[in-house]
């Protein structure tokens, strides 16, 4: 008796019992991953009402057209399910999209400065030429970082601010004078550079942290209400261009609830949202955290999924990622371990009863083994007081997480979001504490003891947001400057390094049932590649984009032959804005 698959079972049910429901679109022809196993591709897939209704052979599959059914030949293309990114800041990033000049993905520092002067010359008065991190030097042929007299040579009479990762900022001249810096300005947590006089330089170093960044750029110009939704939509759109469908925002420093969501609740209000959104909040101001969560918690909204943007999957809002300030272990690697504060447990413990005895999931930010350490151990004392009992929580980022703590985060519940903050500074690290051979973050090991893991970029200041690079580095370990840092055996398989950005990112928002795979009854997030991810060189991985974007089964966006399918997006406001001249990511 020949044996009949899930899917095809699912397939053939639907064909027989639901002709009446005519498919909405259909993609024929394909090389349709449905991530359900390793090695299994379908021909065609047919959609419903935002959702997959069946998968199969196109012949199949065309037994669902209807009068008003749309038919898409990809034409032998590889699909894939959207890519979801269980840790990253797109809420903060569609506020300034347009006003940043972004250097990440190109491979010259002689082109990124002619950008920067091309951009000043186009950047009325008054206003501030940005590049808010998500590059390296080691993308750059020249292999270094630009110098003050190169800034300033390139744009004398513009204000500038360059970010580099969570390490080092840069100011040009008129970029000291338009913010009054002098020698009495201070940092607790920084340093403003001074010259020989006395004078700043325009060299800001984070030391230990990224306060004295953060604080800088806040002061800066920003965009409009307008030109803040316009952003917005143009930043979503480019998630789509790289094939991006979902997205788990996880707070961040000046992102402030509930004043900076609006724009995005605007938007979804109005079916503009083209990336399913969840979020986390995050407490702006240090020893306040307590009182900003129970404020919170007072006004817990249920997750009703609404216009695709939400709290998260789970039944009310959550705490992230840095729960506490004095609890957060900045990823700079150009300065030593930071020493986390003693008054850290009593703080940290204090936000946590709050959230485990509202049910609130959480999510942590901790690079370092030592801070993991001393979280574990309020995080356990919190659970032996009110017992987690399923409820869900994050450890983010992780790279020197030790086999132990693996297997305690694993004992009560929890998760790890991971990215590829080594692709960008995977040299830095190396420099400062020797060569490696432990992987960082040891995923295969996470994925060895069981514990559920999500992959992202943690875009789009420490690391770009672009998600190609974070696959890209998970199946080769090597960094941004072509560095291996990890040994083969650690390396992940493109099916598993896909899987962790589709359904392990979808465990990190409670919706692994119903994200992250082409299959009857998931969501209709869709992407058409132009190569194949499973097959082309792996170098090439680091610089694939969609050619066809879907979401909740309706087309986003579309390159191309594919590109009359799509909405026209608005024109970028304002006009002078970067994002009108280059785009985003620098695939070119």
């Amino acid at each position: 008796m020949q044996t009949v698959s899930k899917h095809a079972l699912l397939a053939a049910l639907f064909v027989a019992g639901y002709a009446h429901a005519q498919a909405d679109l259909i993609l024929t022809n394909g090389k349709i991953a449905t991530m359900a196993k390793p090695g299994e591709f379908v021909q065609a897939v047919a959609i419903k009402d935002g959702k997959i209704a069946a998968t199969g052979t196109s012949a199949r599959m065309l037994k669902l057209k209807g009068s008003a059914t749309s038919i898409v030949d990809v034409q032998g293309k590889t699909v894939i399910p959207g890519l979801n990114d269980s840790h990253t800041h797109v809420i903060r990033e569609g506020l300034n999209y347009n006003m940043e000049l972004r250097w990440d993905g190109v491979t010259s520092l002689k082109r990124a400065m002619q950008m920067l002067k091309e951009q000043a010359a186009r950047t009325p008065d008054g206003e501030w030429v940005k590049v808010v991190g998500g590059w390296t030097e080691h993308q750059f042929e020249e292999k270094r970082l630009p110098t003050l007299d190169e800034i300033n040579e390139a744009v004398p009479d513009k204000p500038v601010f360059i970010l580099y990762l969570y390490g080092l900022g840069y100011l040009n001249k008129k970029g000291i004078e338009t913010l009054g810096y002098s020698k009495d300005t201070r940092y607790q947590d920084g340093e403003v550079q001074l010259d020989a006089q006395g004078q700043p330089t325009g060299l800001l170093v984070a030391k230990p942290n990224a306060m004295v960044l953060y604080s800088t750029l806040g002061k800066t110009s920003k965009l409009g209400r307008a030109d803040q939704l316009n952003s917005t939509v143009h930043y979503y759109r480019e998630l789509n261009r790289l094939g991006v469908t979902s997205a788990v925002d996880a707070g961040g420093g000046g992102q402030a609830f509930p004043d900076d969501y609006g724009v995005s609740i605007e938007l979804a209000k109005e079916g503009k949202l083209t990336v399913r959104t969840s979020y986390y909040l995050f407490a702006q101001k240090p020893g306040k955290e307590l009182q900003d969560f129970q404020r919170w918690v007072e006004r817990t909204q249920l997750n009703k999924n609404d216009h695709m943007f939400y709290p998260n999957g789970f039944n009310a809002e959550g705490g992230g990622e840095n729960l506490v300030w004095s609890a957060g272990d900045f990823e700079n690697f150009l300065q030593p371990r930071p020493e986390l504060p003693e008054h850290m447990e009593g703080e940290l413990e204090s936000v946590l009863s709050l959230l485990v005895a509202n049910r609130w999931p959480f999510r942590i930010h901790a690079t370092y083994a030592e801070s993991i350490e001393r979280d574990l151990a309020v995080i356990e004392k919190v659970n032996k007081k009110t017992p987690f009992n399923g409820l869900r929580w994050i450890v983010d980022h992780g790279e020197t997480m030790t086999d132990d703590q693996i297997r305690r985060i694993k004992k009560l519940g929890g998760g790890i979001a991971v990215q590829n903050r080594m692709y960008f500074q995977g040299e830095a690290y190396w420099q400062q504490y020797g060569p490696q051979t432990r992987q960082m973050p040891p995923i295969r090991k996470m994925l060895d003891l069981g514990v559920p893991v999500g992959l992202g970029t943690d875009g789009t200041r420490v690391s770009s947001y672009n998600p190609w690079p974070s696959l890209y580095w998970a199946v080769t370990g090597k960094s941004a400057g072509g560095l291996p840092m990890w040994q083969a055996k650690d390396v992940l398989s493109r099916y598993n390094a896909l899987r962790l950005m589709t359904q392990g990112s979808a465990w990190m928002s409670g919706e692994e049932k119903v994200k992250g795979k082409i299959a009857p009854g998931q969501y209709a997030d869709l992407v058409v590649l132009p190569d194949d991810y499973f097959s082309m060189p792996a170098e090439k991985i680091k610089n694939l984009e969609s050619v066809l974007t879907i979401v909740n089964g309706k087309v986003v966006y579309g390159a191309g032959a594919y590109g009359a399918l799509a909405p026209q997006a608005p024109a970028v406001s304002p006009a002078w804005s970067p994002v009108a001249t280059y785009g985003g990511y620098q695939n070119r």
